[in-house]
Formats: structure tokens, C-alpha cells, sequence
């Protein structure tokens, strides 16, 4: 049986990682081998060395209202690949419900939104439905939406530790380029994908977006493109995400991270970031926190 490593982080600004919650948690998956502190009071991990099947519901059950928990192989843990969705994920935005909002429609548009991500509409379908509630709208809008995206916290870190360590990194999104490259230039994303919003000729949107649109499949596609351009196997990657179309890519990563996600990305994906922020992503691949590179 493949060796595991347990990671366990805790809310730094509402809670602290005590001894109670870590011998629990030892006791749960029998360990043997030393804890390991990531971060004092915030992260550990503890080797675990044979797993039976039901260990990680019993350490959902136990200590997961408390805490995030993940189970990973002990070996290739830091990736080499990052690939991540950025609505809800490296933002705490749905930018394009915020446009909606500005314009005064944001309930029509968000109801599609959720949706969509739920995993109960076609996204391509979703997404020309709400861009055409936005026909006829300033392009400038953009400008005004983009001043309230707010990047979630840990988003820098992530990215920045990442890179530094020699992984290559990519922002994809079904949301627009005019907020992705604005995102991924902040956060230091190498590359980044998305749709476009097209626009008449007196600078209103057409109530259209640029083709093809840009969904699940591209997203697994990216992934895969940027694992074959990199020599990298599966293993050696890492994608992070909230939504149903983020699913495909999160199956076929080495290590898929629900980050706050959809109660159907909850149900398919075991790794998870429930209670902590995208510092996390990076504690799960072992890294201290004496190695972030921060903003």
C-alpha cells in the first residue's frame, strides 16, 4: 500500500492547530513516524503509512467542522504544474455576476451562474444566456467592476511559492481575458486563458462572446497540453478549483483541490480546502511556511 501523508491546517484567524485535535487525529490513522510542523499552530503533517479505506471519512467526521484534512502519497508531493480556475478560486469575485450587478441585472445572471456551477446547465449554454443580458452595455463597465475583484487570501503565496520551486503556472477561467490577465499578472501567473467579450462598433458589448468558448474541456485540455509541453507526468501536477466545469481537470491532476467548492466538486474530489485559505495548497505539498514567498 502506497505510503500517505495526513495534512492538517487550521483557520490561523479564527482557531489554532492544538495538541488535542493533532493526537486525534494520530490516533484516527494509527501513526507511527513524528509530526511534522508546517506552521506552528496552523499546519502539520503526520506520516501515515498504511490507510484503510474509511480512515479519511472517520477523519472528516472527527475533525473536518474543525479543520482541513488531506491524505496524499508521500512521494512527488510538490508539483511541478499548477493549473487554476480563477472565479471564486484565486479571486473571491464571480466577476461576471459583478458586471451583471453594476448594470442592474445581477440576480438574472447570478441564478444562471449558480447553475451552471452546480453542475445543472450546459456552460457554454450558461454563459452565451448571460452574456447576452449584457447587450448593449458600456464596455467601460469593465473598468468599474474590475476596482471592486478582491484576491483571495493566500492567492500571492501560492503562486509565487510555486514558481520559485520550479513549477510552471496557469491561470484558466470561463470568466474574460480583461480580468484574467489583470489577475494573473498580480498573483505572477506565467500564462493565462479565458473567453472574450465582444464589443460594436461604438464600444457597447454585442451581447456575445468570442468563439469557442472556453469550458471544462479546455480546461483538462490546457492541463494536458501544458503536462506533454513540460515532460510531466500526471502525478507531477496540481489544479485547483470550485465549479463543475473545473471537474475534468481536477480528476486528471496529480493532486485536485476543491477549493470551497460546489456541493458536486465536494462529492467527486477528496482533497479539499473548506475552512483555510490557498496557503493550504501549498501545506499539502509540504512545503513550511518558512518557504512561501509572499506578495
Amino acid at each position: 500500500m502506497t505510503s500517505l501523508v495526513l495534512t492538517l491546517v487550521a483557520p490561523r484567524e479564527a482557531t489554532t492547530l492544538d495538541t488535542a485535535t493533532i493526537s486525534l487525529a494520530r490516533d484516527i490513522i494509527r501513526a507511527q513516524g513524528e509530526t511534522v510542523i508546517l506552521s506552528p499552530g496552523e499546519a502539520v503533517d503526520i506520516p501515515c503509512p498504511t490507510c484503510a479505506p474509511d480512515v479519511l471519512a472517520q477523519l472528516h467526521t472527527h475533525l473536518g467542522s474543525k479543520v482541513d484534512v488531506v491524505l496524499t502519497p508521500a512521494e512527488g508531493r510538490r508539483k511541478k504544474l499548477l493549473v487554476s480556475d480563477m472565479d471564486s478560486t484565486i479571486v473571491a469575485n464571480e466577476t461576471l455576476d459583478d458586471l451583471a450587478a453594476l448594470a442592474g441585472i445581477g440576480d438574472k445572471v447570478a441564478a444562471i451562474t449558480t447553475r451552471s456551477m452546480n453542475g445543472e446547465l450546459d456552460f457554454a449554454t450558461s454563459l452565451r444566456e448571460r452574456v447576452a443580458l449584457l447587450k448593449g452595455l458600456p464596455q467601460s463597465l469593465l473598468e468599474k467592476a474590475w476596482q471592486d475583484v478582491r484576491l483571495n487570501p493566500g492567492a500571492v503565496e501560492m503562486v509565487r511559492t510555486m514558481r520559485a520551486h520550479g513549477a510552471y503556472t496557469a491561470l484558466v477561467s470561463g470568466g474574460f481575458t480583461f480580468f484574467t490577465s489583470r489577475v494573473a499578472a498580480l498573483c505572477g501567473f506565467e500564462e493565462n486563458h479565458a473567453n472574450t467579450l465582444l464589443t460594436d462598433a461604438t464600444g457597447h458589448l454585442s451581447g456575445a462572446p468570442g468563439l469557442p468558448i472556453l469550458g471544462a474541456q479546455t480546461k483538462l485540455d490546457l492541463l494536458e497540453q501544458l503536462s506533454t509541453r513540460h515532460k510531466l507526468a500526471p502525478e507531477a501536477t496540481l489544479a485547483i478549483g470550485d465549479g463543475a466545469n473545473d471537474l475534468p481537470m481536477l480528476r486528471a491532476a496529480g493532486l485536485g483541490i476543491a477549493f470551497f467548492a460546489k456541493p458536486v466538486v465536494r462529492q467527486a474530489v477528496a482533497a479539499q480546502i473548506n475552512h483555510t485559505s490557498l496557503r493550504t495548497a501549498l501545506f499539502m505539498q509540504g512545503y513550511p511556511a518558512s518557504a512561501f514567498v509572499s506578495a
